[in-house]
């Protein structure tokens, strides 16, 4: 959702907390999209480009001996790995007429690091627009789940991320349904715990009307 005219291709980007089953819906989007007889391009963030997971993974490879990476580095990590993903991958497929499906975007950085961390909201703006460069999804998915009730779901605690405080992911998850309420235009907000067909069906129905 850019100038008119910029692109001809969808943008659709999901969200939501740790184990709210986004992998699960991007692969049966991607699978729904291609049947469709359209291009679909499968991105995550952060990573989707060389850089990008270079970048993921020296963030997510913080042992828990040692220090969580500091919030404004967070910020700009995550927003390095969105800048290239953006220029390399998402704006080439959407101009190319291509179906984008990105697991998280830069309503995660609203989420995490401005509801999540308290960082300044002008701060985490900024830094979302230099990586964006302006670029808005045409839908944006949130699969809502409870944190104590999704972190149930999980085996174990993978990341640091993961291993933060319930509360923190409280305020992520709040910070998520603020975003939502704002753009209801934009957003489809599900419940996480229904279902994965149940859910499939209700995003294809929205998808299916920007295709």
């Amino acid at each position: 959702m850019t100038s008119k005219g910029e692109r001809r291709g969808v943008f659709v980007t999901l969200e939501g907390g740790e184990h709210s089953g986004k992998s699960t819906q991007h692969e049966a989007l991607l699978r729904l999209v291609s049947e469709a007889g359209r291009e679909a391009v499968a991105c995550r963030e952060p990573g989707g480009t060389a850089l990008g997971e270079r970048l993921r993974d020296a963030l997510f490879a913080t042992k828990k001996d040692e220090p969580h990476p500091a919030p404004e580095a967070e910020l700009l990590t995550f927003n390095a790995a969105r800048a290239q993903l953006v220029r390399e991958v998402i704006r080439p497929a959407l101009e190319r007429g291509a179906v984008v499906i990105c697991d998280r975007f830069a309503d995660s950085t609203v989420a995490y690091q401005q509801h999540g961390r308290g960082l300044d909201a002008a701060l985490v703006a900024a830094a979302i627009a230099v990586a964006t460069g302006g670029l808005v999804p045409d839908l944006t998915i949130l699969l809502d789940v409870d944190p104590a009730e999704a972190f149930a779901r999980a085996k174990k605690k993978t990341d640091y991320l993961e291993r933060e405080a319930l509360d923190f992911h409280r305020r992520v998850r709040r910070g998520f349904l603020e975003l939502a309420a704002a753009e209801p235009e934009r957003w489809l907000v599900l419940d996480g715990s229904k279902p994965e067909m149940q859910i499939t069906h209700a995003i294809w129905g929205r998808l299916q009307g920007l295709l």
